[in-house]
């Protein structure tokens, strides 16, 4: 395969390039004086009329449209802030510019251009160009429809082609950068401190997840991606550092689907002196100033929902939350019950549930989260999966820790933080021993962090907000997708949409990518026999084949890993269909 069946060069743009150069034109040169931005100038001459203005312009953009007219030229550029439209002339710029022109710009290339103002008779402002110089020749076409790049697997795996195309898109990520700024401002002005944590990690820890894992050539040893900045922002705090934050990329190696990437970014937020009510109170103050500072209200919609982010917010605890959307309560059924109700309903993980607390908690998953709405914090987990959080004050068995959801999502997680070494080493004691088991998302124990809390760290609340996910819900994006820049997916062979498969046996590679191009997500129905993988079958990859019963990940743009539920209750994700 030859160097050029992997890029997308135009052989007729090349040619141009070639005749450019043999002419004496710079065709790539270093830089333009751009005085002026599109915005800028039709700002400052909102009020011209049809007549050019005597102040002269300078700016620069892509090409989007040229028109030709004879002996005159229409085109429309654009930069950052928005397009306007020049008009070119054959007596202004000499018969050798503008056949220069006429030849060699096409859509995609970028110029700039100086010259007067005026309004069309159309009534469109635009630019008398005097001069113009060929900053940019492209070598790669511009979509036939200039107006929009409307595949959606494009858009994710070329994004520069995506913000070059769809102005919304653009608008997506000017929002994201503005929603990131006003939450750092927000934590200064509140005299938080920003720092950042080790993104290369000997020890993983701060949540129960798989990570990802590397190697360090020179210190000779195994290092772990980040999967969350919590112990040493906590080290932080027992050094002295009352109020502290960072903005951190963590990795985690999951799922991919609508609501998760497994590169994400989130804020982690810890506040000596404060318990978990306070950092509740802090999370709802962040996101209604976030609401009304970015929306200019405190409503919005999503996924056919209307939010309301006004305070305060619904707060209930999880017994009450699974009392009232399963219809039980936890404390007056035993075991027993629990697993025979659990069975009865499908409950995915029933049967190795071993604890009233684990209950608990599968019952809130399955029952519970889609149901909320409306911004709720759901409060008092139990100990039995919060390894971090400060046994309850009053209630055995549970930790003084809360969740938020909007829209059915969890949007932050946050802490009476646990600073009882004694109990934070028995505790990562039992992680441990569930990693060594085999459980791929349990903790490993991390015994300088556990030493740093035997030198005192005072009672500290803490938070997390997802970003990618608050930046979904503030512009109405229902997949996680739509708001990263560089969304992780499985890389594309050339030449194909596909996944890549097998040259001995034909079959994809990677079967739980199965269906990338989209069809196959959409030919996934009730009815239909596929291979699956239990969720406690991950690490070895085993197959459950069953009829599928209901489609639980329902994402027309997200073609990995659907997952179903089966007619034997058993759920999973799919990674084949077989009939």
């Amino acid at each position: 395969m030859s160097d050029m069946d992997h890029t997308c060069f135009d052989t007729a743009k090349i040619d141009k390039i070639q005749e450019l150069r043999e002419r004496g034109v710079t065709v790539y040169p270093y830089t333009f004086d751009r005085r002026d931005t599109v915005t800028g100038i039709k700002e400052r001459f909102s009020g011209i009329g049809h007549d050019k203005s005597e102040e002269e312009v300078s700016t620069a953009g892509r090409v989007y449209i040229v028109r030709q007219h004879g002996k005159t030229i229409f085109a429309d550029i654009g930069d950052s802030t928005g397009r306007i439209q020049l008009y070119l002339r054959k007596n202004d710029l000499g018969e050798e510019q503008f056949d220069l022109f006429k030849q060699y710009v096409d859509a995609g290339d970028i110029i700039g251009v100086v010259g007067h103002v005026f309004r069309t008779k159309m009534g469109e402002i635009t630019v008398w160009v005097d001069r113009f110089e060929l900053l940019t020749k492209s070598v790669c076409p511009l979509p036939e429809k200039f107006h929009a790049l409307k595949n959606v697997e494009t858009r994710y795996r070329q994004r520069y082609l995506d913000l070059i195309m769809n102005e919304e898109s653009r608008e997506t990520f000017r929002t994201r950068s503005r929603i990131i700024s006003l939450l750092r401002q927000f934590l200064f002005e509140r005299d938080y401190l920003e720092f950042e944590t080790p993104t290369l990690q000997p020890i993983y820890g701060g949540a129960n997840a798989r990570p990802f894992t590397t190697y360090h050539n020179f210190l000779e040893q195994k290092l772990y991606l980040r999967i969350a900045p919590e112990l040493y922002l906590k080290r932080l705090v027992v050094g002295g550092f009352d109020k502290v934050f960072e903005i951190a990329k963590n990795f985690r190696n999951e799922d991919i689907d609508t609501n998760h990437n497994p590169e994400f970014s989130m804020v982690e937020i810890y506040e000596a002196y404060r318990d978990y009510n306070d950092m509740m109170d802090l999370t709802e103050e962040i996101l209604s100033h976030l609401a009304e500072q970015v929306l200019g209200k405190t409503t919005c919609s999503f996924a056919a929902h209307d939010l309301d982010f006004s305070r305060p917010w619904r707060r209930l605890s999880m017994e009450e939350a699974v009392r009232e959307y399963a219809g039980i309560d936890i404390q007056a059924m035993s075991l027993e019950e629990l697993r025979a109700f659990g069975l009865a309903h499908c409950v995915e993980g029933c049967e190795s549930a071993m604890t009233r607390g684990e209950f608990l908690v599968l019952f809130f998953e399955h029952f519970g989260e889609k149901h909320l709405i409306q911004p709720t914090f759901v409060y008092d987990f139990p100990i039995e999966n919060s390894p971090l959080a400060k046994k309850h004050r009053e209630k055995e068995g549970l930790t003084e820790r809360f969740e938020l959801f909007i829209a059915g999502m969890e949007m932050a997680n946050g802490f009476s933080e646990l600073n009882d070494p004694l109990d934070q080493k028995a505790r990562l004691e039992q992680q441990d021993a569930k990693r060594r088991r085999g459980d791929l998302e349990a903790q490993m124990i991390d015994y300088d962090f556990i030493n740093a809390l035997g030198y005192g760290m005072p009672p500290t609340g803490g938070v997390g907000i997802g970003i990618d996910r608050l930046v979904m819900l503030l512009t109405g994006k229902d997949s996680i997708k739509e708001v990263l820049l560089f969304p992780q997916m499985k890389t594309a062979v050339p030449g194909r949409t596909g996944p890549e498969r097998s040259r001995t046996t034909g079959k994809s590679d990677s079967p739980q990518f199965f269906g990338m191009n989209g069809r196959n997500r959409a030919a996934i129905k009730p009815g239909m026999t596929v291979d699956i993988v239990l969720k406690r079958d991950q690490r070895t990859g085993k197959r459950t084949r069953g009829v599928v019963a209901e489609i639980l990940t329902n994402s027309s743009f997200h073609p990995h890993g659907i997952k179903v539920r089966l007619r034997d209750g058993q759920v999973g994700r799919v990674q084949e269909i077989i009939g």
